[in-house]
This record gives structure tokens, sequence and C-alpha cells, in this order.
């Protein structure tokens, strides 16, 4: 395709949404000849979404145009990191890379990235004050947590899971997508805690603390809690009100937790008032619950609380693994061996990630990628 030939050339307006970086609120698509834009689908700080039709086939497609991708060594590496993981994974509960693009054609000029994906109905978070019986409320968290077991496997924790990063049909089926801020398992690079979405944010994040997959856990333990309540479990105001919300609402952590914490952050806390760690009875009252007649009888209330609470524990070393989480009784009843035990990916290779590369080595990566990609898939 030759430079700026058979191209749309479309505005596409947004509305401001409230986002750690600043956006644009007009943002410009321009896309090979075959695709028709159609609509937005949403804007954040890693890019803007449209659906558009694929006249070859009919088939519709959501269009992400990372924001700023080259803008800085920060973002660069964020997008390569997504693009090499969409690469990578391989699973009916993630999102599937389709193609890749940019209308530059030259290094020197080369400045925007394309990502054609699956398209879907909406995210969670529409679906979020839905009434939901414990139904689709299970089957909802069966699939994340197959897909999340997936990337898990290859090493990877994704950091920043919460209702708009993971997108449904009407049907109630669903993918996870947005691994630009995805970590390889054991890396020495620096895992901040500004990074993750503060509402599901987990407490070894919060303070500082060493962290692993579970923190993975703990976000859909808050997504299947706003689920079932129809709103945030723990809407923190920033990073200290998150730990007294945390805290408020499911008990002071135990001595064992909080001796792995620093001498700080322990005085901080011992001079809170300590608080018992609620019965999930009064924390999710039967009202929260729709009447349910579904044909499991293991998924019901007193499931749903115990799967909870051992999703929602503080410290992580006691909290549930995405394992044990599978065959819990809530969700077991989905259970399908080429879901959840798909065959793991190859490794992510992290290297690059532990590297200073500088800017122009970054967009050198991306520019190579993205035109290697869209040749494999575009032509």
């Amino acid at each position: 395709m030759a430079d700026g030939g058979n191209l749309n050339n479309v505005e596409v307006p947004y509305a401001m949404n409230h986002q750690p970086y600043a956006i644009e609120p007009q943002v410009y698509f321009m896309v090979p000849d075959r695709f028709e834009l159609a609509h937005q689908l949403g804007i954040g700080a890693q890019g803007a979404v449209v659906a558009a039709i694929d006249r070859t086939n009919g088939s519709k497609v959501a269009v992400k145009k990372l924001s700023r991708p080259l803008e800085n060594q920060t973002n660069a590496k964020r997008a390569y990191r997504e693009i090499k993981l969409l690469q990578t994974l391989d699973h009916p509960f993630i999102i599937k890379l389709l193609y890749a693009y940019s209308p530059q054609n030259d290094l020197a000029s080369f400045r925007d990235i394309y990502l054609f994906t699956e398209c879907m109905d909406g995210n969670l978070s529409t679906v979020v004050g839905s009434p939901l019986d414990h139904e689709r409320i299970s089957f909802l968290i069966y699939q994340i947590l197959c897909g999340i077991k997936h990337l898990h496997s290859a090493g990877i924790i994704h950091r920043d899971l919460k209702p708009t990063n993971i997108v449904v049909n009407k049907d109630c089926s669903l993918k996870i997508l947005d691994f630009g801020l995805a970590r390889s398992v054991g890396t020495n690079f620096n895992m901040t805690q500004y990074v993750i979405t503060r509402y599901y944010r987990a407490p070894e994040v919060i303070l500082n603390m060493d962290y692993d997959t579970n923190v993975d856990i703990w976000a859909i333990g808050c997504i299947m809690a706003e689920l079932i309540k129809g709103h945030v479990l723990l809407p923190g105001t920033d990073h200290v009100d998150q730990w007294n919300q945390i805290t408020a609402t499911l008990g002071t952590p135990s001595p064992e937790f909080m001796a792995r914490a620093s001498a700080s952050t322990r005085n901080y806390i011992q001079k809170l008032p300590i608080t018992p760690r609620p019965s999930f009875d009064v924390l999710f009252p039967d009202s929260d619950f729709l009447e349910d007649k579904n044909d499991h009888s293991e998924v019901n209330n007193r499931n749903a609380r115990d799967m909870l609470d051992r999703m929602l524990t503080i410290d992580p070393l006691n909290r549930m693994t995405v394992e044990e989480a599978l065959t819990h009784p809530y969700v077991r009843c989905w259970l399908d061996e080429a879901e959840v035990n798909r065959p793991a990916p190859v490794p992510y290779d992290h290297t690059l990630d532990e590297q200073e590369l500088s800017l122009d080595q970054w967009k050198a990566l991306l520019f190579r990628d993205v035109k290697e990609i869209q040749a494999q898939t575009l032509g």
C-alpha cells in the first residue's frame, strides 16, 4: 500500500474521559480503505477504539489507535509489549490480534500504530448494575479465570484487570484485553503500584511489597463483587484511602502479613483502629443476590460468598490461586479441559523489558514488528 493511497482519513470525536493521561478530545484514524469505520467503542490512556467493517468479508473488527506510542520510552515499551503478548497468547477468552498497521512506510515518518482485533458488543463495565443471576456471574468469572490461567502459564501477570479491560458479548462470552501493563513474573523491573487502577489494586501492591500472579486474583475478586453489588466494592480516592477502604471493609491484616511490610508501613497501620474481618454473610447479604433457579445446585449464595472470601484475602500467601479458583464449586460446573488447560504459550521473552533502550531503538523495533505483521496479514 502506498503511503496516503486508498486510505480513510476520518475524524472520530470523543468525549473526554477521566484518565491518568491527557487525551485529545479528537482522534484521527487513517486505515486501509478495506475497512469502513462504523462507530466509536471507547477511549482511554492506552488508545482510542472504533468498530469497523472489513469490506472483504463483512466481518466486524475493533481498531485501536495506540495513544502516542512514540512519545517517550515508556509508551514505546508498552506498545511493544502489548503487540508481542497479543502475538504470543492464544486462548478463546483472550482478545486475538488480527492485523497491525501503520500508514507511514519509512522509519523517519513512523508515528502511528493501529491494532485490529475481534470486536465484541461492549465491555464489562456496561454490565455492572444490570440484574445478573448466579449462572451469568459464575460463567463470567470462570472465563476470566481461564484466560488469566493461560496468561500466568506464560509467566505473565496482567496487573490491570478491571471491567473496562474485559469485553463481552450479549451471550455472556468475554475476552480479556489491554496487555500494555503486563509484566513477567520474577523480572527485576520496578512493578510500581501507580500503573494499576486503584480500585482493583491488591493490598501488597498498595504497600509496595513484592507481588506475584495473585494480584490478578484479588482484581477478579473485586470484579466479582462489583457484578454482585452493582457498584465498586472499594472506591478509594487515593492510595492511602484505598488501603483504608480495604481494612475498613475486609479487616486488619494478620501479623504475619504485616511482618513482611516495611517498618514505616507497619508504624502507620498500627496507628489505625483494629477492625475484625467481617462475616461475608454480612458483607454480601442475601439481598445482594437475585433469586436464582439455575440448573447448577452449587452455584448459589453460599458458594459465591466463599469464593469471594478466598479471593479477597489480604495476605497473598493465603489467597486462592487461579488453579484453586477454577475447581471451586461456584465455577466448576463450566469446566472444559480445552479452556482450562489450553497448552501454555511460548514464554514471553522479557529481556527487553529489563533493558533501557533509547526511544529511537524502541521506534525501530516497533516499526519492524508492525510492518512484519502488516505484510503477513494485510499484504
